[in-house]
């Protein structure tokens, strides 16, 4: 771990963070800073645009796309300046971070053009359409078939898990084009709108009331032949780059708001006079060490990233399962702080546009819980989105460690 910043990265240090002293309001991030209901909506609307015509949205993206051509390095750099004054970025993760490179990479010329500039100025949005009720951890068994018809397909399946379905316009999926290969061979990753008849979005309600996951069924919907990318039967790999962007560039703030999250943590227990006990400071003792090992480790795979060796690649499963199970255990050390009281309703609804906190969750009007509440219940999910932990303990031992395969089931 050698990281250091080349003196070339000062200029734009400096300009992030002018611009965000520009067009931040006065006293954001201030303790006593709050915005009304109103003002947060107005906010969230007029920032989106101010980051478009500065820039920032997808800073590393070609400058002929619209981007700024950033270096990795100097991604790290706007990502930290950001992370410095708690600025929020444009939200659109699966458009931003996952199709959008996608698209890049593997996408023709027409594609750019139609999606690129919609993804960057914000007027499309996207959810991905990769899990399926048998087909998860073992994503390759996906039985959602995609079928030539003319100048379409017609996709009949489903899809489970899928966030923000019921707010897209598209969906990124993949679909079985040709059953009669191996199973990674058939597969092709779509482009589909989802404002058409045959998808029918169904919301999977969690124990707050609310509904961020879906599940989304295809009834012959209708998918352009030309929104395949990386071409017919390629999907496999198409989608492999898909889940594999943006290694390295939030290393060094990834670990940030787990560092927020345990500082409010702290304070309740000081609050509550808990810190005097000692298991609950041996616990908040072992939480803080491994946050500064996320840290380290972020940093080791920024340097790694930089110097191209891929040695810290195969640390990817390792992290999600350490950060992941971290969460889920210091947000049950977060609930026995709070005692009785975190066995209550106590918040105001889960109002996200007047949650200013660093726990700041979604949540449910009708289930108001509190924002430390909202995050022990989101963090049972971290150890299943983007790979189970079980999952991430086979990969970590046949690729990381070289242990022979796990038996496949037979009969």
């Amino acid at each position: 771990m050698d990281l250091t910043y080349p003196p070339e990265t000062e200029p734009l240090r400096k300009e992030i963070r002018g611009w965000l002293d520009e067009n931040l309001p006065a006293g954001w991030g201030q303790p006593e800073f709050r915005m009304t209901k109103d003002e947060r909506k107005a906010f969230n609307v007029d920032w989106v645009h101010k980051l478009h015509e500065g820039g920032w949205i997808c800073a590393s993206w070609p400058k002929e796309y619209g981007g700024k051509g950033l270096s990795l390095i100097e991604q790290v750099v706007l990502n930290e300046e950001f992370a410095r004054r708690d600025a929020p970025m444009r939200a659109d993760f699966f458009g931003d971070t996952l199709v959008g490179p996608t698209i890049l990479q593997w996408g023709t010329e027409e594609q750019k053009q139609e999606f690129i500039p919609k993804i960057l100025n914000g007027t499309i949005s996207w959810c991905q359409g990769f899990s399926e009720p048998d087909a998860g951890s073992d994503l390759a068994s996906l039985k959602t078939r995609a079928v030539a018809d003319g100048d379409e397909w017609v996709v009949t399946g489903q899809k489970v898990w899928t966030t923000q379905a019921q707010f897209a316009d598209y969906i990124f999926l993949l679909a079985r084009t040709d059953p009669d290969v191996d199973k990674h061979a058939g597969i092709s990753y779509l482009l589909l709108p989802m404002k058409q008849p045959g998808v029918d979005v169904r919301p999977i309600k969690q124990v707050d009331g609310s509904a961020e996951f879906n599940e989304v069924y295809f009834t012959e919907a209708r998918c352009p032949r030309q929104n395949v990318v990386g071409g017919d039967n390629n999907g496999w790999k198409v989608a492999m780059t898909t889940l594999g962007f943006e290694r390295g560039s939030s290393s060094t703030t990834g670990h940030r708001r787990f560092q927020k999250e345990l500082d409010t943590i702290i304070a309740t227990a000081r609050d509550r006079g808990r810190n005097s006990d000692p298991q609950v400071r041996q616990s908040l003792a072992h939480a803080w060490t491994k946050v500064k090992i996320m840290q380290i480790n972020g940093l080791r795979t920024l340097t790694d990233a930089l110097h191209g060796t891929h040695h810290a690649a195969k640390l990817g499963a390792t992290n999600k399962m350490y950060w992941s199970e971290y969460h889920r255990e210091t947000m049950n050390l977060a609930i026995d702080i709070l005692g009785l009281e975190g066995q209550i309703l106590t918040g105001t609804g889960g109002d996200v546009d007047s949650v200013d906190g660093p726990l700041a969750r979604r949540g449910n009007p009708g289930y108001p819980v509190s924002e430390m509440q909202a995050s022990f219940f989101f963090s049972r999910s971290e150890t299943i989105w983007g790979g189970t932990a079980e999952i991430q303990r086979n990969i970590v031992g046949e690729r990381v460690l070289g242990l022979p395969k796990e038996p496949k089931p037979t009969g």
